[in-house]
């Protein structure tokens, strides 16, 4: 089989890298391992840098439609608001975050690249890969050997591609699990923003869905794989809202993983490069994971396809500027991490001086731009 492009993954990560190349014309071959696009979601928010970014794809105004918009993002202990974070004043066309599943975000670019004569060849993985000065062959679990002018990686944190490659991720595994569980609630939870609750007994994340349902992520040291009925309401009870009493009747779907904080050495060896969690992983803490690799995404396939034309410039300027963001990313999730997992007894002082610091607007602004993704702004 013969492209100028193969990608490895057909996540949202793989599917925009894809829109993006067929866009400026280019024959991309697409696989993925799985017999079907997954149907379960970890992702759920896109912010406004990213949705900016996507107007490139075509796809931005259909993601908003599918999805909920909020302007507030708050972070919290109990029932008090330690710094509210407004997008409302942001300078941009999208002063909100779309809550969105991933497997909608997957749908939406999967038709995208379909209506631009694209498709997902499954099951195939991955299995070898070499090149040339000319270009890459990467063998498939079938026995066939796609030819192409370049790889790119965006088959997750374990990626086959990269590990191939000889591109090293190094970095940290926390002792931290995370439980994401999305639930429906007799009441109880705000509808109108997304809150980052910092208790006790951890951080937890609750955010509201299109469909209703509320997405609770939770920082726990043992997490079960299977989350109850039961977890998930002491959860709530722990760590959430105390006046509200907020009750939960369904437990919709959930899962547990582990926190790592990791970045590849590079994001580029010859004619073979890196998006996605394939070069990047760490904390869902500000929800900044797959709003970064679809970012990656759309930079990528600017460079590919100008490497295409015979400049190959842009493939440094991406593995270069790429791994810069993400290294910034990392380091915001994971202070937002360390700043929920603070010892017990500084939790006190660490309320009280997120409340001092919220009294200032500036502070507040510059909170709401990193997380939007604007920190140049």
């Amino acid at each position: 089989m013969n492209a100028e492009v193969v990608v490895v993954g057909a996540g949202p990560v793989g599917l925009a890298v894809a829109v993006g190349l067929r866009l400026h014309g280019h024959e991309v071959l697409v696989i993925d391992k799985q017999a079907e696009g997954a149907n379960t979601s970890r992702a759920c928010v896109i912010h406004p840098r990213t949705l900016e970014v996507l107007e490139q794809l075509g796809v931005t105004k259909r993601l908003i439609d599918l999805g909920l918009e909020l302007q507030d993002f708050a972070i919290r202990s109990g029932d008090k608001q330690l710094i509210p974070v407004g997008f409302a004043d942001l300078p941009t066309a999208y002063p909100f975050v779309a809550m969105i599943p991933q497997p909608v975000t997957e749908q939406v670019l999967l038709e995208r690249l379909q209506e631009l004569g694209g498709s997902v060849l499954r099951p195939y993985a991955a299995t070898g890969l070499s090149q040339t000065a000319d270009g890459v062959e990467v063998t498939l679990d079938s026995g066939d050997v796609v030819q192409a002018k370049y790889a790119v990686a965006a088959d997750g944190m374990h990626s086959t591609i990269r590990e191939l490659a000889g591109l090293r991720m190094p970095g940290n595994t926390l002792e931290l699990s995370l439980s994401l569980v999305d639930v429906r609630v007799a009441g109880g939870l705000p509808t109108d923003e997304v809150g980052l609750y910092f208790a006790a007994d951890g951080m937890l994340v609750v955010a509201p869905l299109p469909d209703g349902s509320f997405r609770l992520v939770a920082e726990v040291h043992d997490a079960p794989e299977h989350p109850d009925l039961a977890f998930a309401q002491q959860l709530l009870a722990d760590r959430g809202p105390r006046k509200t009493h907020p009750k939960v009747t369904e437990v919709v779907w959930g899962s547990r993983f582990r926190i790592h904080e990791r970045v590849a050495d590079s994001y580029r060896t010859g004619r073979v490069l890196l998006a996605g969690d394939a070069a990047h992983t760490h904390s869902p803490a500000g929800g900044q994971g797959m709003n970064l690799g679809l970012r990656d995404a759309v930079a990528l396939a600017d460079a590919v396809s100008q490497a295409l034309a015979g400049d190959e410039s842009g493939l440094d300027g991406y593995a270069t500027n790429s791994r810069a963001e993400a290294v910034r990313v990392i380091a915001l999730a994971h202070r937002l991490t360390r700043l929920a997992n603070v010892p017990r007894p500084i939790r006190p002082l660490r309320n009280a001086a997120l409340r001092l610091a919220a009294r200032s607007t500036k502070t507040q602004t510059a909170v709401a731009k990193q997380l939007a993704g604007f920190p140049e702004r």
